[in-house]
């Protein structure tokens, strides 16, 4: 393998290894095991779902407690602006005014980690069940909420940090590989608290193996739609042809099948979290109704997942598949799509095209990331498992390893060039 994969790979990691290392410093004040022993029990609520995108930070009451989150909800925000507004779809499309509106989206980063901060730590405060978990008096509590605000503003913005680098220095799309590892970190503890369920008879051999089919399943669905795409051929002229005989011209235009990749269930989870964690420190009771309804072990939070992930896998794809410039590229190419004109026609054939696989790809999403929590409620089992965090390592374990695998070519390529092969 070519040096400057080796270190992009080690920069990466290298960059994880510090993103779990945070998730072990905590916000100054608190008692961690009285955090710990409570989300013990909350492993089927909101908190037990961020919990678990932390990369257990939640638990530890770690500086990262809040995650990447915050930048996601951000970023949805911002696109669905620019979708509004035509001068920031301009911004986001110039090089030059990409800067100004990435610093756009860090500001309101900044905005969004400051309430849920806020918030999380007035909950700490005011739960019954966490009373004991603040070191600070009662009459200190505003100084610990601006501590521990502070911090997990700290924290998160340290994690945006981090995934830019990943994706500028490494290898794969850094806030999604952060998302990655957080799961990733979760799953012995998920393992060894299974066992301990079966060794205590709390869930039967059966009932396990049940679980295991259904994570299987989902495993070979998502690899197996992840890697299809649809393959549209391509004539090129005679002419074309004779002044490119010594190169490769791709004779198809490849269409995955899921265009919208991991953002439309990572979109959905955000928004779905956000007021679920601005709920935790109230007392009302019409919220409180709300923030139980907004609970992940709830249908009515299965529905709207299913909904959102339709509609973030439309709009993404909208965003990422642009049928008129393939149509021009292909046009100045000297290639068309066999029996439809060149220009407007192949752009409308593109886009039905697209718009039929985004209606399967939107599906199996939704499906996925609804269907297995489905499954595993309908068996009894007394913990949380759903399809998103499946569907997310997946996906971008896939992706990784296509980048990879691209940048191991093209480094041959680049070799074979330099010895004039």
């Amino acid at each position: 393998m070519n040096k400057a994969i080796v270190n992009k790979i080690l920069i990466t990691l290298g960059f994880l290894f510090a993103y779990r290392v945070l998730a072990y410093i905590p916000v100054p004040g608190v008692d961690a095991t009285v955090i710990k022993d409570f989300l013990d029990q909350q492993g089927n609520n909101a908190l037990g779902y961020f919990n678990m995108f932390s990369g257990n930070a939640l638990e530890r009451v770690s500086i990262i407690s809040l995650g990447i989150m915050p930048y996601i909800t951000s970023s949805i925000i911002m696109e669905l602006l620019s979708a509004t507004f035509p001068s920031l779809a301009k911004m986001k499309k110039e090089r030059d005014s990409m800067q100004k509106y990435m610093q756009i989206v860090r500001y309101m980063t900044v905005v969004m980690t400051l309430i849920q901060a806020i918030t999380v730590s007035f909950g700490l405060q005011s739960g019954t069940e966490l009373s004991g978990a603040i070191l600070f008096g009662e009459d200190q509590i505003y100084l610990f909420v601006a501590i521990a605000a502070i911090s997990m503003l700290a924290g998160t913005m340290m994690l945006m940090w981090i995934g830019e680098q990943i994706t500028q220095r490494g290898i794969g799309n850094g806030i999604s590989l952060i998302i990655f590892a957080g799961i990733v970190s979760s799953i012995p503890s998920a393992i060894g608290g299974t066992f301990k369920l079966v060794n205590t008879n709390e869930l039967s051999y059966i009932k396990l193996i049940g679980i295991v089919a259904v994570i299987i399943v989902t495993i070979l669905a998502i690899i197996y739609v992840e890697l299809g795409e649809r393959r549209i051929a391509i004539s090129y002229a005679r002419k074309v042809l004779i002044q490119n005989q010594h190169k490769r011209i791709m004779n198809y235009i490849p269409i995955k099948m899921n265009l919208s990749g991991v953002i439309p269930p990572i979109f959905a989870s955000a928004i779905l979290m956000f007021p679920a964690t601005l709920l935790q420190a109230t007392s009302t009771p019409w919220l409180l109704s709300v923030r139980d309804w907004l609970s992940p072990d709830s249908v009515f939070h299965h529905f709207l997942m299913f909904i959102f992930v339709i509609f973030f896998a439309y709009f993404y794809a909208s965003i990422v598949f642009n049928a008129k410039d393939i149509s021009d590229n292909l046009k100045r190419q000297g290639g068309f799509i066999p029996g439809i004109r060149p220009g407007e026609m192949t752009a409308e054939t593109l886009n039905n095209i697209a718009s039929r696989l985004t209606l399967f790809g939107s599906l199996y999403l939704a499906v996925i990331s609804t269907l297995p929590w489905l499954l595993v409620k309908g068996m009894g089992v007394p913990f949380y498992f759903g399809g998103t965090a499946v569907l997310i390592v997946v996906q971008v374990a896939l992706d990784t390893m296509r980048k990879i695998q691209s940048q191991i070519i093209m480094n041959r390529y680049q070799t074979l060039s330099a010895v004039g092969l």
